[in-house]
């Protein structure tokens, strides 16, 4: 792939709360950076950690879909289409804000720090329903391979949303990689390294590095380090 951008974990906007620390990958709340409003549809990719008992109260969101990846502890969540859920280390969680949601989130633990991605995408439709799901993954699904955890089809493998968007996350053990086809020719693909290290069409990535690439249909990846995790999100690089 020619184009490409590459997102240090060390430039990211840094908001520390006390009771939360957030990293932004793009203009995010008080960070903003006329470089980094987004990636395609791609609007937020924030990196949060919050404190014991603590969290967002409620606030609104409409027009956005909005994905959260549990990657540590237990965030319990309220909205204003009913649901009352936790979402566990290894959930995926997705709302469609659509016309209008109200919805607060709160680390379900007195005692330890709930670790999570939050991640917004421009919809395809707007004004859709709201709508929430949630699914636990198995993890095994992605020892040394790229697991599907989302993408634009009901009943597909993984959560769906109001988006042409295929995520797929990757447990891989040092040397051990994977190519990964595009589903779109058209799209970009933007790769955010949960932990470890990976080379990623030659360009080496360390711990909470992103990079996007667009033009081209294929990219392979490979593991420089034990354990090493990385979340592969397909999307559109027009916004409707």
């Amino acid at each position: 792939m020619e184009n490409f951008v590459l997102h240090k974990s060390e430039t990211r906007g840094r908001a520390d709360h006390g009771w939360l620390k957030s990293y932004h990958s793009f203009s995010f709340a008080n960070y903003h950076d006329p470089e980094r409003m987004h990636f395609g549809v791609l609007r937020v990719l924030n990196d949060d950690v919050v404190a014991g008992s603590m969290g967002f109260g409620t606030h609104p969101h409409d027009n956005m879909e909005i994905i959260t990846i549990a990657l540590q502890g237990d965030l319990a969540h309220k909205d204003s289409m009913g649901n009352a859920t936790v979402i566990h280390e290894g959930d995926v969680q997705v709302m469609s804000a659509g016309t209008g949601i109200q919805h607060s989130e709160y680390n379900n633990n007195k005692d330890r720090a709930v670790e999570l991605l939050q991640i917004w995408l421009f919809p395809n439709k707007r004004n859709v329903t709201p709508r929430y799901d949630q699914i636990s993954l198995d993890a095994s699904h992605r020892h040394n391979k790229l697991q599907q955890i989302l993408s634009p089809n009901e009943g597909d493998e993984g959560v769906w949303i109001h988006q042409d968007a295929w995520f797929h996350l990757g447990k891989f053990e040092a040397g051990f990689g994977a190519d990964y086809q595009l589903k779109n020719p058209k799209n970009g693909v933007y790769l955010f390294v949960v932990q470890g290290s990976f080379l990623v069409e030659n360009q080496v990535l360390a711990h909470r590095d992103g990079c996007g690439f667009w033009s081209g249909d294929s990219l392979t990846m490979q593991a420089t380090s034990s354990d090493a995790e990385i979340l592969v999100m397909e999307l559109p690089m027009e916004i409707n």
